[in-house]
């Protein structure tokens, strides 16, 4: 059996390493290392599979999420909501621009935010929501669209995790996650569904006025060298990573098939046991990319079961260990541990198993075989 990893980007990389090396050596022989030909065809080829009329590069997921929350001008003590339950950087921009965090439960059954939570947290200083697609599943865009009409407010699509998910929506159309609010943010850090080899970023909208702003914000406020029209900051996806993005973009629809097909396999060999929750999905859907595979260990034995696991050396991780609510930098008075029923009970739940392009089967049924051999035995 091959070693397990949580990502395997070797093995991803030896599949395509002849594209991947001429987009390098392109780069190389042409020296154009920032703001390169590359970097304008990714931009183009991902305007295209997204569906959306403008992509702007940046460095990182995380610049992503502070330029378009800049571009949209909004103002010290704006307040804006987003989940309880996910990776810090979502919360980390908006406390770095001054703006008033405001973070709400998240839904059980998707780990997305609370619907009912969201609407109860709308103030006259509400100005934005940012939905997370959190471990790659769409959240629930109509209603939280329906919400942001309803009340003027902006939703900026925290898209890290779930470039290439479609979504959905009641009437029936479909559209890639990420081209449905006013503004979206995602990382091509390596182990994302679409990743570079290093850092990388970009920022998607259909708004060509906020798609202006953005370009100028990205790199030092200039639309014309030396000329500084706005605040900006230094923010560019090198001409490199834009080179393995061009050549991996064509692969993404079947690393994520890939993924899905391996979640199925996950999901036949763990549903057999009460104690494990696995995550709901259509075979046939595209909601879901599974940028991680997360369950829940519903008897108290999910630490256990981590050390468990480690010692048999599977890859495991807790994605989330601490609500954001509960860390040191975001501690408010304003947050009430009853608010947040959902994530205060998915942190002491949750456990990721590998996820990547490149499972097989008996990598899956040994993983499988040791998760249920240890809820069997305890």
């Amino acid at each position: 059996m091959k070693k397990l990893q949580m990502v395997d980007l070797k093995s991803q990389y030896d599949k395509i390493k002849d594209e991947v090396n001429a987009s390098i050596q392109e780069v190389l022989d042409t020296t154009t290392y920032i703001n390169g030909p590359l970097v304008h065809q990714f931009q183009a080829d991902l305007e295209k599979y997204l569906g959306v009329k403008h992509v702007i590069p940046c460095a990182n997921g995380t610049d992503a999420l502070q330029i378009a929350m800049m571009g949209l001008g909004l103002k010290p003590g704006d307040e804006v909501i987003t989940a309880d339950f996910t990776f810090a950087a979502t919360v980390e921009v908006i406390a770095l621009l001054q703006l008033t965090p405001v973070l709400v439960d998240v839904e059980m059954d998707s780990m997305n935010i609370s619907i009912e939570a969201l609407k109860k947290a709308i103030t006259p200083k509400t100005k934005a929501i940012v939905p997370v697609h959190l471990f790659g599943r769409a959240a629930n865009m109509d209603a939280i669209m329906e919400i942001a009409r309803e009340h003027n407010l902006y939703v900026i699509e925290d898209n890290a995790q779930a470039i290439g998910a479609d979504y959905t929506s009641k009437d029936g159309s479909k559209a890639k996650v990420g081209a449905i609010g006013h503004v979206a943010a995602t990382s091509f850090f390596p182990s994302k569904n679409l990743g570079c080899y290093g850092d990388g970023g970009a920022i998607f909208t259909n708004d060509d006025e906020l798609a202006h702003v953005i370009r100028g914000i990205v790199n030092h406020g200039m639309y014309v060298r030396y000329h500084h029209d706005v605040v900006g900051v230094n923010s560019r996806l090198d001409s490199i990573q834009a080179g393995v993005l061009k050549a991996k973009l064509p692969h993404l629809d079947t690393y994520n098939t890939a993924r899905r097909d391996a979640a199925h396999k996950y999901n036949q060999a763990l549903s057999v046991n009460g104690n494990i929750v696995v995550p709901q999905f259509d075979i046939n859907g595209d909601d879901h990319v599974f940028h991680q595979y997360v369950i829940r260990i519903t008897n108290g034995k999910r630490d256990a079961l981590l050390d468990h696991l480690q010692a048999k050396s599977i890859p495991c991780a807790i994605y989330y260990p601490i609500p954001l609510h509960s860390q040191k930098a975001y501690l408010d008075s304003r947050y009430n541990e009853a608010d947040f029923p959902v994530t205060n009970q998915l942190v002491k739940e949750v456990i990721a198993l590998p996820m990547h392009t490149e499972l097989d089967d008996e990598q899956i049924k040994f993983i499988t075989d040791a998760v249920l051999e240890f809820l069997r035995d305890n």
